[in-house]
């Protein structure tokens, strides 16, 4: 049922039946189809549950057209969804394209002035109206610098029995040299890294404290290393020995193409990764590896990424690694011939992505639909036939009441706890 919700060649009547039958348990993937026919979006904009046009407005695939017509939707919801956007599967620094032109989105704030602020945050909104909406800072105002710290304030707080009292201190560009140099010994790791990370310190007053940074911890990066305008700064902190001062450098929107090249090839995966999510211009192939090495959930987000190249990635179809295999399907001039013989994949999730490919052929689809840990892409494929597709809406409803000894043979959607067997609840 998933995989059939995705199909790009699911007739509109029998989308809007799986919907109607199963919301429950393909709202997500509803959200996410890559290809809206009119048939197909026509079946579902006028449905009566407005958790069905919700899922339409949180679409990014819709196109502009289609969307619009959600602006006039009776439920308050729907226009909440449509001025909040889709879920970002980007990155911050990917430009987003419209999903609407710019009078759907007043309209939407004439229908309801609360979504002001939702539209502000948008970053499907042109980003003339997001600067309009936006509150307008007072031009006369000045920023007001921190006041000399108190050396008895000082004192206390370096010399704290608060662990989080003596983090502030760390972190306080104002405290005394006398103190840094004591917190440089703190009992507490934190402190000695936050320490190791100051502003004035230089290299080798850096290596003299003991801190830590393995390669999975997550630290706080340095505000000043990352906010810092100044090349001299920026280069001290791109060749520091220091790792967390380049993890910290790596966030810098205003890094030189220089600096972006040395930091593509650093040691550290994390400075790779932060590199490639805060900075257009790297490599490719650093934006490849990362995501090949990266096990975060964020993870699918570098395949948004402007730099990454997906023509020639047919050349992972060797690769001993089956999350490399995984992404030669995304590559467009990968040949028939090369999808057919990775959809007999040892690994299934090659398989399954393989099968919902356009290129694969109708009578391998239908081998797949058959293999158990393939079914999913299976029916999401184009050439699956409109019978196998009723057959799954059959399967499904039948499915949902059987019994084996008196369990449920297959748990649809989510069921209340006092129905679960004692097994699974």
């Amino acid at each position: 049922m998933r995989g059939l919700v995705r199909n790009p060649a699911i007739p509109g009547t029998l989308l809007r039946r799986l919907v109607e039958e199963q919301l429950t348990e393909v709202g997500f993937f509803l959200s996410h189809r890559q290809h809206w026919s009119d048939e197909q979006f026509d079946a579902l904009v006028d449905h009566p549950d407005p958790r069905v046009r919700i899922r339409l407005a949180e679409a990014p695939q819709l196109r502009p057209e289609q969307r619009v017509r959600l602006v006039e939707d009776p439920d308050p919801q729907v226009l909440s969804a449509l001025a909040v956007g889709p879920t970002k599967t980007d990155l911050r620094l990917t430009t987003l394209e419209p999903l609407m032109p710019e009078w759907a989105y007043r309209r939407l704030i004439e229908r309801s002035a609360s979504l002001r602020s939702a539209l502000v945050d948008n970053r499907w909104v042109p980003r003339e109206l997001r600067e309009e909406l936006s509150p307008k800072a007072d031009p006369t105002s000045v920023p007001v610098e921190d006041p000399p710290l108190d050396r008895a304030e000082a004192e206390a707080r370096a010399c704290s029995d608060s662990l989080a009292e003596r983090v502030r201190a760390a972190i306080d560009p104002r405290l005394p040299a006398d103190l840094v140099a004591t917190l440089a010994v703190d009992p507490s790791p934190r402190v000695r890294l936050i320490v190791s990370m100051r502003r004035e310190l230089s290299e080798e007053e850096r290596a003299a404290i003991d801190y830590q940074v393995a390669p999975t911890d997550r630290i706080a990066p340095a505000y000043w290393a990352r906010t810092t305008l100044d090349p001299q700064e920026q280069r001290r902190c791109v060749y520091s020995a220091h790792i967390g001062l380049r993890r910290s450098v790596a966030y810098n929107p205003a890094l030189s193409p220089e600096l972006v090249a040395v930091l593509a090839t650093d040691d550290d995966f994390a400075v790779r990764l932060l590199l490639c999510e805060n900075h257009a211009e790297v490599p490719s192939e650093t934006v490849l590896n990362a995501y090949l090495e990266a096990r975060t959930m964020s993870r699918g987000q570098l395949l948004h990424h402007p730099a990454f190249n997906r023509v020639g990635l047919a050349r992972l179809a060797e690769s001993p690694d089956p999350g490399a295999r995984y992404l030669v399907v995304l590559d467009p001039e990968a040949t028939p011939a090369l999808l057919e013989r990775l959809s007999r994949d040892p690994h299934p999730a090659v398989r399954t992505r393989v099968a919902a490919d356009a290129r694969l052929s109708r009578d391998r689809v239908l081998q797949l639909f058959d293999d158990p840990l393939a079914t999913g892409g299976a029916a999401a494929s184009p050439h699956l036939p409109v019978p196998m597709m009723e057959r799954i809406l059959a399967d499904a409803a039948g499915l949902s009441d059987e019994e084996i000894e008196g369990t449920p043979a297959v748990y649809l959607g989510n069921w209340p706890a006092d129905k679960l067997p004692d097994d699974v609840r």
